[in-house]
C-alpha cells in the first residue's frame, strides 16, 4: 500500500506550489541594524569552522570547529569579525572597553 498523499488543490483540481508563497533566503546572511551601523551577518557552522578565532566582543579565542558569527560593516569588508553567538547577541548591550588593574573595583 502507497502513502497517503494529502496535498492542497487549487482551482480545476491543479496542485498548488508552495513555491509561490513562501520566500526562500538562497544566502547565509541577513542584514541587522546596530547603533554603529547595518552589518552583514553570517553564522557559520561548526564543520566549516576549520582554523581558531579571538572573539572582539570577550577577547577570548573560538576553538577550531565550534560554531559562531562573522560579522561586519554592510560597506566595509575590513571590519570582518568573528564573534562567539552570545557575544554577538550581546553586542548592543556591551559598554565601553575598560582597562582595570588587578586589584580596581568592579563599577
Amino acid at each position: 500500500m502507497s502513502p497517503r498523499r494529502n496535498h492542497p488543490k487549487g482551482k480545476n483540481g491543479a496542485r498548488k506550489s508552495n513555491d509561490d508563497e513562501r520566500e526562500i533566503n538562497t544566502s547565509h546572511e541577513s542584514l541587522e541594524e546596530h547603533v554603529d551601523g547595518i552589518y552583514l551577518v553570517r553564522k557559520i557552522t561548526g564543520s566549516s569552522s576549520n582554523k581558531p578565532y579571538r572573539c572582539p566582543g570577550c577577547d577570548q579565542m573560538i576553538p577550531m570547529a565550534t560554531p559562531h558569527t562573522v560579522a561586519w560593516l554592510e560597506y566595509d569588508v575590513e571590519t570582518r569579525r568573528h564573534w562567539h553567538n552570545a557575544c554577538w547577541a550581546k553586542k548592543s548591550q556591551r559598554g565601553p572597553r575598560t582597562e582595570r588593574t588587578r586589584n580596581a573595583p568592579k563599577y
